[in-house]
């Protein structure tokens, strides 16, 4: 901050210019493996690079707007929470000039469908591995880290991680998604325990279908009770 006295000349401080931008962290979850959502660059600079969905922010709208904006163009997905991760301001970021950008941040139920842009800004849409992210523009590499550390801290103190799986799974799969995000090995016995204590799961009268021995029982999320209970001071730690 400048602090500026009657006497001083406005041209002892320097011009002062920046853009904003806004990247998103999507995650999804598929096949036992915690995943990001990456696009490939159609213009440069880093054309043909690997890099977040992410792009500068217009002139007549907020920030909340461009990161909607922003990923609908570049991904086709629409109407997706989310939340802001970071800002990220290091001078060098951009090689076309000083660049600020707000990081967004949010998980979703991974789907193909209708992931493609629909500006030439990006070649492609896709599904990277969380934990076999490529070289990326910019310094989204750096971004989509932060993004995965954050998951990892909020998931063991909020139940983000139902909104990763069908609205039907087994607590195989619960297990096998808190084991790919932290990336450890977790006791299944004491998990699973642990789980069921909270109350939170509602049992369905059926299994898993296409299994042919043993199919295991399916339950379902039960947001409403949860928000109930986190409204009279309910704490849910894994």
């Amino acid at each position: 901050m400048y602090l500026l006295h009657c006497n001083m000349k406005s041209t002892s401080l320097p011009k002062l210019h920046s853009d904003f931008s806004v990247d998103c962290v999507i995650f999804g979850f598929d096949e036992g493996e915690l995943k990001i959502l990456l696009i490939e660059r159609n213009e440069p600079p880093f054309e043909k690079w690997q890099a977040l969905p992410g792009n500068l922010a217009y002139d007549n709208e907020d920030i909340d707007e461009a990161a909607q904006r922003v990923l609908y163009e570049l991904t086709g997905i629409s109407g997706v929470f989310m939340k802001q991760l970071y800002a990220f301001g290091k001078i060098d970021r951009h090689p076309q000039g000083r660049v600020i950008t707000v990081a967004y941040f949010a998980i979703i139920k991974r789907t193909d469908e209708g992931l493609h842009p629909v500006t030439s800004y990006a070649k492609k849409a896709f599904w990277c591995p969380a934990n076999d992210l490529p070289k990326l523009a910019f310094d989204h590499k750096e971004i989509a880290q932060h993004g995965i550390q954050v998951l990892r801290n909020t998931i063991k103190y909020e139940p983000i991680g139902f909104e990763l799986l069908s609205e039907e799974f087994t607590l195989s799969q619960v297990h096998h998604l808190y084991e790919a995000i932290l990336e450890k090995s977790i006791d299944k016995r004491n998990f699973r325990k642990k789980i069921m204590s909270f109350d939170l799961l509602t049992a369905l009268k059926k299994k898993k279908p296409g299994v042919a021995h043993k199919a295991p029982w399916l339950y379902k999320w039960n947001k409403d009770k949860y928000e109930k209970l986190k409204e009279k001071g309910f704490v849910f730690e894994i």
